[in-house]
């Protein structure tokens, strides 16, 4: 399941980074939470949350249906 999550984050790392930011992913729990930390700009952008639920977790729960959410830490 981990190479299919890192998959869909390449779908999702050009747009960040076009913008200055970066994901990576932390861990991926038992129960299906994906954990990623968001990085450069994106850390610390006012719209950060909303680019985690509507643009990454949106494309690997699309990718990887398993995947139960998706969280920053």
């Amino acid at each position: 399941m981990r190479e299919r999550v890192e998959q869909a984050l390449a779908k999702v790392r050009p747009a960040l980074q076009a913008d200055g930011g970066d994901v990576e992913l932390v861990e991926i729990t038992d129960d299906g939470v994906v954990r990623v930390r968001l990085q450069g700009a994106c850390k610390g952008c006012p719209m950060a949350q909303k680019t985690l639920k509507h643009g990454v977790e949106r494309i690997v729960m699309r990718e990887v249906p398993e995947v139960q959410r998706v969280e920053a830490v």
